[in-house]
C-alpha cells in the first residue's frame, strides 16, 4: 500500500517507510547492547505493535523470545478512554524474566503506566520500553521510555500497525489522518 491508495484520507506523512527502517536498525543495535548476555523476553503490544515487533526482532542479531499481550483503551474512537481492559495476556511467566515491551505508539502513558506496574509486579528482573511513537505533549503520566523511534505531534495518526477503526495499519509509513476521515 502506497499514497496513492488511500486518496485524501492522508493529510501529511510524519515518518516515512525508509526513516522508519533507519531508525529501527539503531534501536535493535542499542538493544544487542545493553542485552547483551542476558535472556530477554519482548513483550509486543496487541494489535499495533505487530509491525514495529516483527521488524524490530528482525533487526535484531541476539537471540530473543517473544510474547504478545493485548490491552485496550481506545475501542474505536480517537482518543484513549483511560480504562484499560486485558484482551489477552501473556503466556510467559516473568518471573526473574528480563522484559522489554514493544508498543506502536505512546499517546497519554496511561495504558503503558498500568501496564508497566502489572508487569513489574509479576516478578520481572527488570522491565523497559521501546516504542515507535511517543506524543511528548499528549502524555498524562511520566513514564520512563528506554527507546523511543521518533516524536511526534499530538495529532491523530495512522499506519505502520496504527490504524483508525481497523483500517490504516498496513500503511508503511506514519501519517496524520485527515479530518474528514473520522469527524
Amino acid at each position: 500500500m502506497d499514497q496513492r491508495d488511500l486518496g485524501d484520507d492522508i493529510e501529511e506523512i510524519l515518518v516515512t517507510e525508509t526513516q522508519i527502517k533507519h531508525r529501527l536498525t539503531e534501536l535493535a543495535a542499542d538493544i544487542d547492547r545493553d542485552y547483551e548476555g542476558k535472556d530477554l523476553l519482548v513483550v509486543g503490544v496487541l494489535k499495533g505493535a505487530v509491525m514495529v515487533m516483527a521488524d524490530l526482532a528482525r533487526a535484531l542479531h541476539s537471540h530473543v523470545r517473544m510474547d504478545w499481550m493485548a490491552v485496550s483503551s481506545y475501542g474505536s474512537g480517537t482518543k484513549s478512554s483511560g480504562v484499560v481492559r486485558i484482551l489477552k495476556d501473556l503466556d510467559t511467566d516473568l518471573k526473574d524474566q528480563h522484559v522489554l515491551i514493544v508498543e506502536d505508539i505512546i499517546d497519554s502513558g496511561l495504558t503503558l503506566s498500568w501496564l508497566l506496574s502489572n508487569l513489574k509486579s509479576r516478578g520481572a528482573a527488570s522491565v523497559e520500553i521501546c516504542t515507535m511513537l511517543r506524543k511528548p505533549e499528549a502524555l498524562k503520566v511520566d513514564i520512563d521510555v528506554r527507546y523511543v523511534g521518533f516524536d511526534v505531534p499530538n495529532k491523530f495518526v495512522v499506519g505502520y500497525g496504527l490504524d483508525y477503526a481497523e483500517k490504516y495499519r498496513n500503511v508503511p509509513f506514519v501519517a496524520t489522518l485527515a479530518p474528514h476521515v473520522y469527524s
